[in-house]
Parts: C-alpha cells; structure tokens; sequence
C-alpha cells in the first residue's frame, strides 16, 4: 500500500490515478474527510493528517511500503523558509516514527544549492532534513512547470501579450505536471532505491523560453503573441497583487533572478536525468481559456 498526499494537487492526483490504475493499494492523505470521499469510492484508504500534526501523520503512515510528498503551498507566510523548517521536520519525525521504508519527495531544479534561488531553498532545507531520516528517498527534482504559465496565457489570449518574469529568450528546462506524477508513481512502484538517496533530474524533451511560450501560444489562438517582459523590480508588488505576503514575493524575485541568471539549473553530478513526454504546445492548449 502506498500513501499519497496532495491528492487535490496536479502531481498527487496523478500519482493515485496512475497506482489505482495498476492495481496498487492506495491510502490518500487529506486535511479534510469530504476531500478523500472521491478517492474512497475508487477503492482507496482515507487518512486525515495535518502535517502540524506528527502523531496522525505517523499513523497515516504507517503500514505503508511508500509514500509521496509535496511542500504545501503557503503564499501569505510571513516566514516562509521558517515555515517551511517546520513543515520538513514535522515530516522528517513523522517517517522515522512510521518507519516507512521509502519515500518520494517532489523537490525542484536548483535545490542542491543553499542560496541564490528565492523560494527553492525551502526545498533544498527540505532535503537536507529528510536526508537525515532511516528511510530511503527519491527527490524528483522537477524543472519549472508548464502550468505556471496559466495566467499568464489567460492575459495573452485576452491582449496579445504574454506576461513573463524570464527573459524573452531565456531557454530552461520545464515540465508537464502530468509528467512529474507518472515518474513519481513509477518510482513508488520500484520500490526503494539500492542507495539511501536518489535524485531524479525530470524535465520535458527539450528546454523552452517564453518566447517558446508565446509562439505556442500564437498556433493555438491563430494570431500573434509576444512576450512581454518585466524586469525584476516589478516582481514583488506583482506578485503582492496577487495576495502573496511580502515574504513570499521577496523569495519569488528571488527564484526569478537566479533564473535570469542561470543559476537555477540542474547539479548534473549525482542526479539521473530523465525527461518527460509531454510537449510544451500540449499543456499550452490546454491551458488557453478560448482553446
């Protein structure tokens, strides 16, 4: 039996689509009894944990021969990477006290450095923790997804212009959510890896930039679009806007800067680089409010 959290999310829910859909036993995490009821009608457990809470976490986890996790999102922290402490070392207890034998953590590109990447150090804080715990563990280390995109495409559609923090031509590697799940649940299936830590490098066939985007963009919508880049001081109050604290927004310039300045990249030494299936223009039509 595995246990997925973040069955609500884009990666989760693959997760437990792709295990249900081999057979495999499935126990979902929620915060809320109602959100597991749709996965308890397709056969699977429900346990209801917090990640505050250590002991039902633990319990949740117990019996299990694996188990997926994501960082929860947390816009409007007002300490984000404490916050995000937290989180890992509740987590961290919570495996060692189930003992649960293996695993999968959804981490990002550019978390085996400590610094210049905004908001992805939380994550490289999140492996360094659960690396400490008895069980043994694949980091997915996903590149940027194609879904952040989305609102940016709703503003293309509606006026010709795509919003982006990257620049124009910047080509970095991305990811179709869909695509993270699969290799996630895959890994599950595996089973623990022969040494404690595995680290999977997951981007899609090829790397893209925004003007990639925006072309995508152009073919589904049959007119121009063009990339409309804003430089990195008007990333905070953007994002501000968008009702983040002024923490978050602060870690997010600075995940965009780094991204800018190519330092948000792949470690390349230790990582096993596997790409993904999905195409960019397919998650963009899917993405287009009018497509």
């Amino acid at each position: 039996m595995f246990a997925i959290a973040g069955v609500s999310g884009n990666t989760g829910s693959v997760v437990v689509d792709t295990l249900l859909a081999k057979g495999k036993k499935v126990r979902v995490i929620v915060r809320d009894a109602k959100k597991g009821e749709p996965f308890r009608a397709r056969g699977a457990e429900v346990a209801v944990a917090s990640f505050e809470d250590v002991p039902a976490l633990t319990k949740a986890l117990e019996g299990a021969e694996g188990a997926y996790f994501l960082q929860p999102p947390d816009v409007t922290a007002t300490d984000f990477l404490a916050g995000r402490i937290a989180f890992a070392d509740g987590l961290a207890r919570a495996i060692d006290a189930s003992r649960v034998p293996h695993v999968v953590f959804l981490s990002s590109i550019g978390a085996h450095r400590p610094d210049g990447t905004g908001v992805i150090v939380s994550l490289y804080n999140a492996e360094q923790r659960l690396a400490k715990t008895q069980a043994k563990l694949t980091f997915v280390r996903a590149a940027y997804f194609f879904e952040n995109w989305a609102p940016s495409l709703g503003a293309a559609a509606a006026s010709g212009k795509l919003p982006t923090f990257i620049e124009a031509e910047h080509a970095m590697p991305m990811i179709a959510t869909r695509d993270i799940g699969a290799v996630a649940a895959q890994a599950l299936i595996e089973g623990p890896p022969a040494e404690h830590i595995q680290i999977i490098a997951l981007e899609a066939p090829r790397a893209y930039s925004p003007r990639d985007v925006a072309e995508a963009a152009a073919r589904a919508l049959g007119r121009p679009v063009e990339p409309d880049f804003a430089p990195a001081e008007a990333i905070e109050p953007a994002f501000q806007s968008f009702g983040m604290s002024a923490d978050v927004a602060r870690h997010m310039r600075g995940m965009y800067v780094g991204i800018n300045a190519d330092v948000v990249r792949f470690a390349g030494a230790g990582e096993r680089h596997v790409r993904g299936t999905t195409e960019l223009e397919t998650v963009v039509r899917a993405l287009l409010p009018s497509t």
